[in-house]
């Protein structure tokens, strides 16, 4: 069995693969300072509940924006399950893809990992992938799954932090798609859920058309991140939604490495 690791600014995510198939799946807060010992003491329960045999996983695949994350989670693959992690990105699991873009030595493991696996969802088409996470994230893949290029803005929860954390007098609340297409609230929280949703769609919306119109092709919408699931409801902006888009393209990004 394959364990995928994606460690995002947020959260951290594990899955077990047997080839293509995901068995389960796992979430935790990202948190550099966390050992490997620790790490095992939360997998190892989950794995318990999940009935998946820790000695059938016989290798580890690991992409991060986090770079102090990297050496513990390294360790937690030698000391526990025997094997040496290998890194996306890096040989033998180099990319595969061409990055076409000014900078690719910056571009964040997760965005690349994100265009290999919607590479295998639409082979021979453009696409746009959005990923809801800390930054909300825009890229355009080409047909041939090259990454060319895309846009980074603040993610919702940030936003949100930021709109508290500046005016004293706004109170936290928890981000959720408002009850009624109305953009005039009546309470404070009320009109506070409207900007910040409302005012995402429209961003997301607005982002989505100039893309469109630079790239003058058809183009095929994949969400994900934690939060793509807010933006459901809104079934104009996506053609499909896939909270697994990274941890797939971990997956693809092993299967495909002696090809590459």
């Amino acid at each position: 069995m394959l364990l995928a690791i994606d460690v995002g600014n947020t959260n951290a995510k594990f899955a077990l693969f047997d080839g293509a198939t995901l068995l389960a799946r796992w979430r935790i807060a990202t948190d550099d300072r966390r050992t490997a010992d620790e790490y095992m003491v939360w997998l190892d329960q989950l794995m318990r509940i999940e009935r998946q045999d820790r000695s059938a996983v016989d290798a580890v695949i690991i992409s991060t924006v986090v770079p102090r994350a990297l050496h513990n989670l390294q360790l937690l693959a030698h000391k526990y399950f025997g094997v040496d992690a290998l890194v996306a990105g890096r040989t033998p699991v180099s990319w595969g893809i061409a990055l076409k873009v000014d900078e690719p030595q910056s571009v964040g493991a997760d965005r690349a990992v994100n265009a290999i696996s919607a590479q295998a969802i639409e082979p021979g088409k453009d696409k746009l992938v959005i990923s809801f996470g800390t930054a909300t994230t825009l890229d355009h893949i080409g047909p041939d799954g090259a990454y060319l290029g895309g846009i980074i803005a603040p993610g919702v929860n940030l936003s949100l932090e930021a709109l508290v954390a500046a005016a004293a007098k706004l109170p936290r609340i928890a981000i959720e798609a408002p009850a009624t297409t109305s953009v005039i609230g009546r309470t404070t929280e009320s009109q506070m859920l409207i900007g910040v949703y409302w005012g995402y769609v429209a961003m997301i919306e607005g982002l989505i058309a100039r893309m469109k119109a630079e790239v003058a092709k058809p183009l095929t919408v994949i969400a994900t991140g934690g939060l793509a699931a807010l933006f459901d409801q809104q079934g104009h902006l996506f053609d499909r939604i896939d909270p697994d888009l990274t941890l797939n393209g971990l997956m693809h990004l092993y299967n495909q490495r002696t090809r590459t």
